[in-house]
């Protein structure tokens, strides 16, 4: 009877070394790229991809006829952030950066032999690459890539970095991220609110903070953390969602109209209130004819149950 045969395992660092080699080297590949804003040519090689992603191997289909196919562009995700996920693919590792490194520093030449034919990316103010990376790995459906990133956001999150993250982890139902952005700006509430990146988080990223009632700031900071908030924010967000409980703990609601001059108003309620409900929705149907607005919660939101007042639009 044959012996079972051995598998034995030559040196990993000098396969995955030679394999970095052909990332977006134009030797030898046989698929192009054009990707990002700034239209960024990044070479690579068809089985490769179609065999590591099937992502990848539904969009490139089978070869058809001799030669260079026509680029496939790819104009939503940033090239640093792409040739990111095709150095993983070919080595199944990862450079990860805070910010993004492109515009200075190693640049795009750095990835792989070739470099590319394509000319560098003028610079642009940094971007969280780790973020673009993340976005692209979930697009992609790579998810071990998406766990190292994860990981790796974790450990470097800080308070220029969690409102972006926040948005990330919303926008692709990353719960566990999530909860941890929302814990780390409820330590951090007050650094965390001046932020730019709170200040272009979309309605449903900015609920999950109005709805805390762990934030280390007072309601006056948050009033007018929202009124900044909504200045920016050019998305009309319409969402009435009011339970008045028959119980003497008071609520609150934040109503933000986000024109030239926003105006907020904070409305504290507490029982009795059976006649608040038709008040403020005629108050609301009111106002919304002339101008658009936001309907937020300063603390935990309550659920409606009574269809008749559940949406307003």
């Amino acid at each position: 009877m044959e012996t079972p045969g051995l598998v034995v395992q030559g040196e990993a660092a000098s396969f995955s070394t030679a394999l970095r080699s052909l990332l977006n080297n134009p030797q030898y590949s046989d698929v192009c790229f054009v990707v990002g804003q700034e239209r960024q040519e990044v070479f690579a090689h068809r089985c490769l991809l179609a065999c590591r992603c099937n992502f990848f191997r539904g969009l490139l289909g089978p070869k058809l006829g001799p030669g260079m196919p026509s680029p496939v562009v790819l104009s939503t995700v940033p090239a640093e952030a792409f040739l990111a996920v095709l150095e993983f693919l070919y080595t199944n590792s990862v450079r990860l950066h805070r910010h993004s490194v492109s515009p200075s520093g190693m640049g795009l030449g750095a990835w792989g032999a070739g470099g590319g034919a394509g000319k560098l990316p003028l610079p642009q103010p940094p971007t969280l690459q780790v973020l673009e990376v993340l976005t692209a790995a979930v697009e992609y459906g790579l998810e071990e890539l998406r766990a190292l990133c994860l990981e790796f956001v974790v450990k470097v999150m800080d308070v220029e970095m969690v409102c972006e993250a926040l948005q990330v982890a919303v926008t692709f139902g990353l719960g566990a991220l999530q909860e941890r952005c929302v814990a780390f700006i409820e330590a951090h509430s007050r650094e965390a609110l001046r932020t730019r990146g709170f200040l272009e988080l979309s309605a449903p990223a900015l609920l999950p903070l109005l709805r805390s009632d762990r934030l280390c700031v007072d309601e006056a900071e948050l009033v007018l953390a929202a009124r900044s908030w909504a200045r920016v924010g050019a998305t009309c967000f319409l969402k009435l969602s009011l339970q008045i409980p028959d119980t003497q703990s008071k609520s609150s609601c934040l109503l933000i109209f986000p024109n030239s001059a926003p105006i907020v108003f904070l409305i504290h309620v507490g029982a009795p209130a059976r006649n608040l409900h038709l008040g403020l929705a005629l108050f609301l149907c009111i106002t919304a004819a002339s101008c658009s607005f936001h309907l937020l919660r300063d603390r935990r939101v309550a659920e409606c149950t009574n269809p008749k007042y559940a949406s307003l639009g």
